[in-house]
């Protein structure tokens, strides 16, 4: 359901990290005290105004405020150019998270790694939703091939970095071959299914790879296997997993954080109530649709 063909045919994508996500839920739910690092925000300069795009942030927020209900910690990461939008839609959580901003630099980065390596409830686990990736140029690119490491933070190093391993258990989701996490890819497979494979495809890999055909479905569905694997907390977990708050965030997103959606080549995004060019009702629909396997799934 998460994988569905949307615009770009991402098959062979899907297909090689078929079972990455009961894998990711597995080691959610089968840790004692889980600390979530959550990564968003995608920075989009050629759109009107210039913001980051929506996908990513209601990814962020359903899974985010899953995670608290059950009374698990949750951290929200972005940088400095996507900062009002995340902002927006943290505000709109059943919960306080603590959030994380930094500059466009990979110094920010590294010293922001120390700081949150020595927390004294360091995180378990990270999680970037739609967050371009480091290409092998180790610059990151957008669909079309644009540099974008002006407007981006280089957040891969809280993934992997030189002579440094990361303490906790990644996931990477993305729709396009340029995501953090694309990196388990095979780079042939990126160059041959992904128009400007061969120079947007990503380097930085994680521990478990999603790949949905919006990043926005990957995240709902670590939720919703989540919830199949912690029937003791499924009422909790999926206390917001509704159309209802997904409009919340979404109106959040756009109307206080300004974030666009359908940024092309030949027109410039714009504030709109879609994510990845789909109406929200698209995306009310594949949470409904998940809502109700994980009801059947694990009985009441």
């Amino acid at each position: 359901m998460a994988g569905t063909k949307v615009r770009r045919d991402i098959t062979n994508l899907v297909n090689f990290s078929r079972g990455q996500l009961g894998l990711a839920a597995e080691s959610l739910a089968g840790h004692p005290s889980p600390h979530v690092g959550i990564i968003c925000g995608f920075f989009v300069r050629h759109a009107e105004p210039a913001s980051p795009e929506t996908d990513g942030l209601n990814g962020m927020a359903q899974l985010a405020a899953g995670l608290l209900e059950a009374g698990i910690r949750v951290t929200v990461i972005t940088d400095a150019p996507c900062a009002k939008a995340v902002w927006a839609v943290t505000k709109v959580l059943p919960g306080k998270v603590g959030l994380e901003i930094v500059d466009v630099d990979a110094e920010a980065v590294r010293t922001l790694r120390s700081r949150l390596v020595s927390d004294a409830h360091p995180m378990t686990h990270l999680v970037a939703i739609e967050r371009c990736s480091l290409a092998k140029d180790g610059k990151p690119h957008r669909e079309h091939g644009w540099d974008i490491s002006g407007d981006t933070a280089p957040l891969d190093y809280l993934f992997t970095d030189e002579d440094w391993t990361a303490p906790w258990v990644t996931v990477g989701i993305g729709d396009g071959g340029n995501e953090i996490g694309m990196g388990n890819l095979p780079q042939d497979i990126v160059e041959r299914d992904i128009p400007n494979g061969a120079k947007i495809a990503a380097v930085t890999g994680s521990t478990f790879l999603l790949v949905a055909g919006v990043a926005n479905w990957g995240a709902y569905g670590l939720l919703a296997a989540l919830a199949v694997l912690r029937p003791d907390a499924r009422e909790d977990l999926l206390r917001h997993f509704t159309g209802e708050f997904e409009r919340t965030v979404l109106t959040a997103a756009v109307e206080v954080g300004q974030a666009i959606d359908d940024s092309r080549v030949d027109r410039p995004g714009q504030l709109q109530m879609t994510i990845d060019r789909l109406p929200l009702e698209d995306h009310i629909q594949v949470i409904e649709q998940m809502r109700e396997l994980v009801l059947q799934e694990v009985p009441a």
